[in-house]
């Protein structure tokens, strides 16, 4: 008997839900985008409640869509935009405050004083993150501070923070599940990635009180089982992991070595390093690429804060183009040899420059540049930021002959080619495009035993196209230069 498994992806923009049956193949996905709230320059926030009512729609959609029943799946597999904070009341599962979305940066005079103060060398060191509004833990602490009442009644143990995973398994599970995953964990900058545990020095950097924590399983675990009104019959939700790390897995980049980069709202790219957690040199970060059976697995990751979003931007804010497809045309009329730059450090910039203050701009505009150099100029900067983490990576030691690639940019072809040309190493790109819904559903296979072994689900993995190099060094090395000019006009640093 097929046994299914249902993954929920909630993301940045969209929240979506995926059946796939034991061959990893999509069977039917439901999806739903929400609200997006700008309160004022540089804050990013979403209603909690909106989100967990979209979850649910989704859900219950892709179960009708794939005629299957709540009762055929052996299990779900929940992964999640990372670093978004949510705290709610315990009697009642209400948020206290919208989510701060990783965007974020209200923090950043407050992450700019930790670090003039000398702290950032113990975080680095204990979590392998950087001090930096990205994070979840001086969000939850502007929380606190800036909702009247909230610092005291977290002290009292009457609220609970999570990152948005811990939230929906709350209300799936009617409030009796209040866990995260260790890679969830790992990204807050209060879990000690060496030890596997909550940082009692951190937690106290941060003002954090210990009783807001979700308690820390491995990724494929049991993490209670939904009640039953609301999918019509209980399932166990048996995975979670981080996005990023769920695409990792996903991509079946199970080896030391193995590397993968996601195109959606922004851009990651993840190296697996093993059970080793490597320091980078190079302002990127160690993070934990998942846990099982109680052992740790590490990547380095590079993060673009804004990759998809900056083709949203062309389309609803300059509204250049209608839909998102019709960049590769304008792309394909202006070609490669585009010397228009666009930044997109809308919210600042990641990874390797963390400039919290860079804002975007567009340069290099002459008498006769169109709509078409505007927007092949959105596309390659998502390629031009990749080069950024890439070569950050070179420089730590890493050795990138491919990559593997996924998120909803990738069917591009235009922009693989490109991504090929100038990052010179080859591209590729799966079967199966919606690799972090297909992780969280591995995980979730994993722990019920849809799936034996990691070695197993890496026998699932199948190359759809490959994109190699093909641009002359000497092109390559000028348009990149041209970007190296364009981002230091924006930083600050």
């Amino acid at each position: 008997m097929t046994r299914y498994l249902l993954a929920i992806d909630q993301g940045t923009t969209s929240s979506r839900a995926i059946v796939f049956d034991q061959s990893g193949t999509s069977v039917a996905a439901d999806q739903r985008e929400f609200s997006q709230h700008f309160p004022s320059d540089g804050r990013v926030e979403h209603d909690a409640m909106e989100i967990w009512e979209s979850i649910l729609a989704v859900c219950r959609g892709a179960l009708e869509k794939a005629s299957v029943d709540a009762s055929e799946l052996a299990g779900i597999g929940i992964t999640n935009q990372r670093e978004t904070t949510v705290i709610w009341e315990r009697a009642t599962g209400k948020p206290i405050h919208h989510a701060i979305v990783w965007q974020d940066r209200r923090t950043a005079s407050l992450c700019t004083k930790l670090k003039t103060d000398g702290h950032e060398d113990a975080v680095v060191e204990r979590t392998g993150l950087l001090i930096d509004p990205y994070f979840s833990a001086t969000k939850i602490a502007w929380i606190l501070d800036n909702v009247e009442g909230a610092r005291d009644r977290a002290e009292a143990g009457e609220l609970a923070f999570g990152t948005i995973d811990s939230w929906l398994l709350w209300n799936l599970t009617g409030g009796r599940s209040h866990y995260t995953d260790a890679s969830n964990a790992s990204r807050t900058a209060l879990f000690n990635i060496h030890e596997q545990r909550w940082d009692d020095e951190l937690l106290s950097l941060f003002r954090v009180p210990r009783s807001l924590l979700p308690d820390v399983l491995d990724s494929a675990a049991n993490y209670g089982e939904t009640e039953s009104h609301w999918l019509g019959a209980p399932v166990m939700v048996a995975g979670i992991a981080g996005d990023q790390q769920a695409a990792l897995i996903g991509q079946a980049c199970f080896k030391p070595g193995m590397a993968k980069s996601t195109y959606g709202t922004g851009c990651f790219l993840m190296v697996n390093t093993g059970a080793k957690a490597l320091r980078s040199e190079n302002r990127l970060l160690t993070t934990v690429a998942y846990r099982l059976d109680g052992k740790p697995c590490y990547a380095v990751e590079g993060s673009i804060f804004v990759a998809g979003a900056a083709m949203q931007w062309l389309r609803d804010g300059l509204k250049l183009i209608r839909h998102a497809n019709e960049s590769s045309t304008y792309a394909e009329n202006v070609g490669v040899d585009n010397h228009v730059y666009l930044v997109p450090a809308f919210t600042g910039l990641g990874a390797p420059h963390w400039d919290p203050h860079a804002r975007g701009a567009i340069m290099g505009l002459t008498r006769d540049t169109g709509i078409g150099e505007i927007v092949t100029a959105g596309l390659q900067s998502v390629c031009y930021q990749t080069k950024d983490l890439v070569r950050a990576i070179q420089n730590d030691g890493a050795d990138l002959a491919s990559l593997r690639v996924d998120g909803g940019m990738v069917v591009n072809d235009w922009l693989m080619q490109f991504l090929a040309d100038i990052l010179n190493v080859t591209v590729d790109r799966p079967r199966i495009t919606e690799t972090t819904a297909l992780g969280a559903a591995y995980l979730a296979g994993l722990q019920t035993g849809v799936y034996d072994s990691l070695e197993q689900i890496s026998e699932l993995w199948e190359c759809e196209r490959q994109f190699h190099a093909e641009m002359r060094p000497a092109l390559r090395e000028s348009l990149y230069a041209g970007w190296l000019d364009a981002i230091e006009r924006v930083c600050n640093n």
